[in-house]
């Protein structure tokens, strides 16, 4: 990983995230639908200044769930599983004494566990044996009904697919009122345009630089000169009232979002990868974006959290007929908590049909957004449990 890295620490994706609910794709994967079902592998991680060594570091291959937990480090807070410079899951804003886990399916092979900001940020991972069966895109091998997960898997890429062509356009939309130097078009195309992103952040996110040239924060780089993406012409719209230099940022936005679309088209997906994404989307809303620290000039923060909650609530419909069949009780509660959910954000909208939008983020008082994240909290909560049932 390069020094752009993205490390927000405060922020993502996250979590697995996802993630848009896929926000991890999961690379060397396949297999046939006869094979047994296994056992899952429980590994455990804990955070240090010192790094983050998986135990046990070899596991067989098969359902393997990480259990994540910060032992008293304030800056390391996340930690990550990769293969091939992909980010596979990842788990993040676990502060000191917090803890998070994610569950995926692994093929045998070589992974390393990356925690940033550790003395030792890598450690090497290793799954022995060969394909485990519902590896990428297909369904788990055990009782869980495989049809269903088939097509929740493949609809999720379509969701993804089309999110991104919507992105493509809304950031077209936007870079072009910022090139033509329109203050107004800009401000008004910012947040519309960000939903498309946040709805499959997670995505995004498992491509390694891509999500921070998109959608990092000031806080996120460790050379400012390099800032790009939405919030650094957010800066310039909302902090420096001047669109002056901006054409080059607009431009490289516009291809690094291109370069989504064209990563995207190709990628499959595993049924606990949509769960981990979902979870992770509400658990981003629930510790970060209700502090209104990801749109902090534009405060157009309550768009961020109505894309977070339709990517959560688009996987969780995905994955619904299954986890209906195997724990109706579980599917039932997560429909009522999505519920409560939208109901609460539906109270700061403002406008309707294609000129609807939300309210400043500024405007809303503390006591508000509180209740905001308990109602996000409430729903993340059984949320969690939903890759577990579908592994």
């Amino acid at each position: 990983m390069n020094a752009f890295r993205n490390d927000r620490t405060g922020g993502t994706a996250a979590g697995l995230v996802i993630a848009a609910c896929g926000v991890t794709l999961l690379a060397g994967c396949g297999g046939g639908a006869d094979t047994p079902s296994r056992p899952t592998t429980e590994v455990k991680i804990s955070l240090s200044d010192a790094g983050c060594e998986p135990s046990p570091a070899t596991v067989p291959s098969g359902p393997v769930k990480f259990s994540i937990t910060n032992t008293g480090s304030g800056k390391v807070t996340e930690a990550e599983l990769q293969k091939d410079g992909k980010i596979l899951g990842e788990k993040e804003s676990l502060t000191p004494g917090l803890s998070g886990d994610f569950t995926l399916r692994l093929d045998g092979g070589a992974y390393s566990v990356y925690c940033p900001g550790a003395a030792k940020d890598t450690s090497t991972f290793t799954v022995t044996g060969g394909v485990t069966g519902g590896g990428t895109g297909g369904a788990p091998a055990g009782p869980t009904p495989a049809t269903d997960l088939a097509t929740a898997t493949h609809g999720y890429h379509d969701y993804v697919v089309g999110e991104v062509d919507k992105l493509v356009t809304g950031t077209k939309e936007f870079t072009d009122a910022v090139r033509a130097g329109d203050m107004a078009k800009a401000k008004a195309a910012f947040g519309p345009a960000r939903m498309h992103y946040e709805s499959v952040e997670p995505v995004a996110e498992s491509f390694g630089d891509l999500d921070p040239d998109i959608d990092a924060r000031i806080d996120d780089v460790k050379d400012p000169s390099r800032w790009t993406g939405f919030h650094r012409i957010e800066k310039a719209i909302w902090a420096d009232g001047s669109l002056a230099g901006m054409a080059p940022i607009a431009d490289k936005l516009d291809a690094d979002v291109n370069t989504l679309k064209t990563k995207v088209g190709g990628e499959t997906y595993q049924p606990a990868e949509l769960a981990n994404g979902a979870s992770d989307l509400l658990t981003e809303v629930s510790t970060s974006k209700v502090t209104g620290e990801e749109d902090r000039y534009s405060h157009t923060d309550l768009y961020d959290f109505q894309s977070n909650i339709d990517g959560a609530r688009k996987c969780f419909e995905l994955l619904e007929p299954a986890l209906a069949a195997k724990n109706p009780e579980l599917a039932q509660q997560l429909e009522a908590r999505f519920t409560d959910v939208v109901n609460g954000l539906s109270k700061y909208k403002q406008g309707s049909g294609d000129t609807a939008g939300y309210v400043d983020y500024s405007t809303v008082p503390e006591d508000q957004r509180r209740k905001l994240a308990d109602a996000v909290n409430a729903l993340a909560e059984p949320m969690s449990k939903v890759a577990g049932q579908v592994v």
